[in-house]
């Protein structure tokens, strides 16, 4: 593993300069088409001497075993097609879509930017994916070669032709072709790029779907953790009351946050962009709500942190403000293959430290 992760690195140094150059959405599907390749020879299965697989950085949420805290946020693979791949990466657990009832395109290009100086992106993709009966394929093919080692999250939209009236509807068709090939199932009512969707981040309407996908999950034999994803741009009382209302609903916690419709502070220009602001810049925001909806809800439910981890120092923010797993997403883009480790040697620097000065003391 040593050797094919120095292999990655020296790679990524000579590739990184070409593909920056390249259309942001090119350089995504070029760099994973490479990854699906690579899948199909490489099955992803780590060694227990990886310090991905560390006993000390394990978690135990949910009712999974997650062998290291770092996963990835959905919205990198939205169709599942380089699972394995990110799996040898080191991440601890992996979430693919977002999947949608019905397939779509997505939105017009251009629909994604790079903003180099702020270390940040605005997408504005739209849920593009080939639907729920598409990835209902792979997931199981996926499942019957039995590579996964680690948690394997499904996050979930709605479809963008689909009345909001009828949204509860449309995560349930959803959640009875992909929901059984999941660990966990993430319900996204927080992306600004479908018309609408932002709407449903109101109590009445989190309690509709989550107890529209509770009916077929319940009747599974081993039903999965239900988990919601909130914008950070909301209120804080707003978020803690959806919060509530979904852990009112049965849902094990909740994933905090996803992208910014606000664009202001930051250095470079955004004129003829719109869609949601991911990066370093949301790192402050998306920190504290989490640590408002730990104080709100407690120590009981899971609560994912994601948004702006761009180094070990973002990865500690989270914990510390009471995430108990922590996902990256465009400090992937920016730091390359090598980054999970980065962010695990850390994570592994400051517990070694911890217990250093508690023997000293």
């Amino acid at each position: 593993m040593k050797e094919i992760d120095s292999q990655l690195l020296g790679l990524w140094r000579r590739a990184r300069p070409l593909l920056f150059r390249l259309d942001p959405e090119y350089a995504h599907e070029l760099t994973l088409g490479l990854l699906k390749r690579w899948s199909t020879f490489f099955g992803g299965r780590l060694e227990a001497g990886d310090i991905a697989r560390r006993r000390g950085l394990a978690v135990d949420a949910m009712g999974l075993h997650f062998h290291n805290p770092i996963g990835l946020a959905a919205g990198l693979d939205k169709d599942a097609v380089a699972v394995p791949a990110w799996q040898a990466l080191g991440f601890g657990f992996i979430e693919v879509g977002t999947i949608t009832a019905l397939a779509q395109p997505g939105n017009p290009k251009p629909r994604l930017f790079r903003l180099p100086a702020d270390e940040a992106l605005i997408n504005r993709m739209g849920f593009n994916n080939a639907g729920a009966d598409a990835a209902a394929i792979r997931l199981g093919r996926l499942r019957e070669r039995g590579v996964l080692q680690v948690p394997l999250g499904v996050n979930l939209g709605k479809s963008k032709v689909t009345p909001a009236e009828e949204a509860a509807d449309d995560y349930r068709r959803s959640f009875e072709r992909v929901g059984h090939f999941a660990d966990y199932v993430v319900v996204n009512i927080s992306s600004p790029n479908t018309p609408g969707l932002r709407d449903l981040q109101r109590v009445e309407e989190v309690a509709r779907i989550i107890e529209a996908i509770q009916g077929p999950n319940q009747r599974l034999a081993r039903p999965k953790p239900l988990l919601v994803k909130l914008a950070p741009d909301l209120a804080d009382e707003d978020a803690i009351d959806c919060a509530r209302a979904a852990l009112d609903a049965g849902c094990a916690g909740l994933i905090l946050t996803n992208t910014s419709i606000r664009f202001e502070g930051l250095r470079s220009s955004t004129e003829g962009m719109s869609g949601g602001l991911s990066g370093r810049p949301i790192l402050e925001r998306s920190t504290v709500l989490l640590g408002l909806v730990r104080q709100a809800v407690g120590p009981g439910p899971v609560l994912v942190g994601v948004g702006g981890v761009m180094d070990p120092a973002g990865a500690a923010a989270k914990l510390a403000a009471g995430a108990d797993l922590v996902q990256i997403y465009s400090g992937l883009i920016y730091r390359g293959p090598g980054f999970v480790r980065e962010l695990l040697r850390g994570m592994s620097s400051q517990t070694a430290s911890h217990r250093e000065k508690l023997t000293f003391e």
